[in-house]
């Protein structure tokens, strides 16, 4: 079965940098997407970053600019860094695993997964 297993949160000062990683296993298609989502305190679940098999890569407005995604050659480790970190990038971050190529919805690419990660708290101050 699909396993995603992240790793690499933390506590972090404000200005610094982090990767995030998450390892994925038992997974198996030809098109994906994958990517991270946060889920702030009190608020609903964002999109941060996500790719595809098609080569496309998506990232929140929000936050372009302080944000890359890449996977590793072998499509098993999906990783996160973020830049300049501000208190309010304080959440548990999840990574996101779909059988389909991102979909473009409103001008937004839009990842339906069928995984999802427990997460990894990431907490800047």
């Amino acid at each position: 079965h699909v396993q995603l297993v992240e790793s690499g949160g933390g506590s972090f000062q404000a200005g610094g940098s982090l990767t995030l990683s998450c390892v994925i296993s038992g997974f198996n298609s030809d098109t994906f997407s994958m990517g991270w989502f946060r889920q702030r305190l009190g608020m609903q679940r964002e999109g941060v970053a996500a790719l595809d098999s098609d080569g496309r890569l998506s990232v929140v407005d929000s936050l372009r600019g302080r944000v890359t995604i890449s996977v590793s050659n072998t499509k098993d480790v999906l990783n996160l860094r973020m830049f300049f970190l501000e208190p309010e990038d304080t959440a548990i971050y999840s990574c996101a695993l779909g059988r389909k190529p991102l979909r473009s919805q409103d001008g937004l690419m839009m990842l339906d997964f069928e995984y999802l990660g427990l997460g990894t708290q990431v907490t800047v101050s």
